[in-house]
């Protein structure tokens, strides 16, 4: 079995040799352009032999021109529809051209993109996101449309480009937001995206981000596959969730262990994520992003581990 038709399969609900596996992690190479990031992220895939590749996506929301941070409702005014072709995410579209003609027969990959909100939060807003809620909520909600309206556009794009699937990352979790928060502020507009691109990419994934998340309020997500920390302290476990959800799950292996435990450990702990996981509906990979330090003899044992499982 290949690793287009053992994805194909997971995706299809039908039992396989083994579960795909693969591992990702930051490069930190946002200041340099596509074709590098395209060469970094081809020589990580096949350095490692994965399944299939989580593409990362560095390249922050475009800030509006003379513009240092958003802090009131006229700040937010000031978000407006762009043309993603000469943006700097025109750096990852042509990214994810190349590695398309790469893999092309060979291997499925995935785009990674944060939703409307985490993108306030991460660039946009920052640390004065919460006030905003409170103070500017229909503003916010306002921009929120639009910058959607953006992160939509760039999906298509992305995925008509070569892509499998869009890596949505929202963060419904009791540490960075209220239940009610996320039902107003970023579900409507992750629904929206998700909605809109549900027919064209079939590794469509949402990760579920953080440490305790209201996580049946994701359920009902338009994906192919959830991905969140289930090997962590509040999980919730992957046999729940495939219990509960239509689609797959993604998990089994907890980020933040391959850089602190011996290759023995991994083995052991790889093995014990397989059988949370089973060999249906389940893609074997890490809760979160990894450490970007970490041993490659640790990456080896996971993957190697993974395929002595067959």
């Amino acid at each position: 079995m290949n690793k287009i038709e053992r994805v194909d399969n997971v995706l299809k609900g039908i039992e396989v040799d083994r579960p795909p596996v693969s591992l990702w992690y930051h490069f930190g190479v946002q200041h340099t352009g596509g074709e590098r990031i395209a060469e970094i992220s081809l020589e990580y895939f096949k350095a490692y032999d994965f399944d299939w590749l989580k593409l990362m996506n560095d390249y922050f929301y475009p800030f509006p021109e003379d513009f240092e941070g958003i802090k009131s409702s006229e700040d937010l005014r000031r978000i407006k529809p762009f043309d993603i072709e000469k943006s700097i995410w025109k750096e990852q579209l042509k990214a994810i051209e190349i590695i398309a003609a790469e893999l092309k027969g060979k291997a499925y990959f995935t785009d990674t993109v944060f939703d409307a909100w985490q993108t306030f939060r991460r660039t946009l807003a920052g640390e004065n996101l919460k006030r905003l809620m409170d103070d500017e909520p229909e503003a916010l909600l306002e921009a929120l449309a639009i910058v959607n309206n953006n992160l939509i556009a760039y999906c298509k794009r992305s995925l008509s480009f070569g892509a499998a699937g869009i890596f949505l990352s929202i963060s419904p979790s009791h540490e960075i937001m209220t239940r009610e928060q996320f039902l107003k502020f970023q579900k409507p507009f992750a629904l929206k995206l998700l909605k809109e691109i549900s027919s064209i990419g079939k590794m469509n994934t949402a990760h579920i981000h953080g440490d305790d998340l209201y996580f049946d309020e994701v359920l009902d997500l338009p994906v192919a596959i959830l991905s969140w920390w289930d090997r962590g302290p509040n999980g919730p476990s992957l046999e729940f969730v495939k219990e509960n959800f239509r689609g797959c799950v993604m998990g089994g292996i907890d980020q933040k262990l391959v850089s602190r435990k011996t290759l023995g450990w991994l083995k052991n702990h790889v093995r014990e994520g397989i059988k949370l996981g089973g060999r249906k509906s389940f893609f074997l990979a890490n809760g979160c992003s990894i450490d970007t330090w970490l041993y490659p003899g640790s990456v080896r044992a996971v993957v190697d581990t993974a395929k002595a499982a067959e």
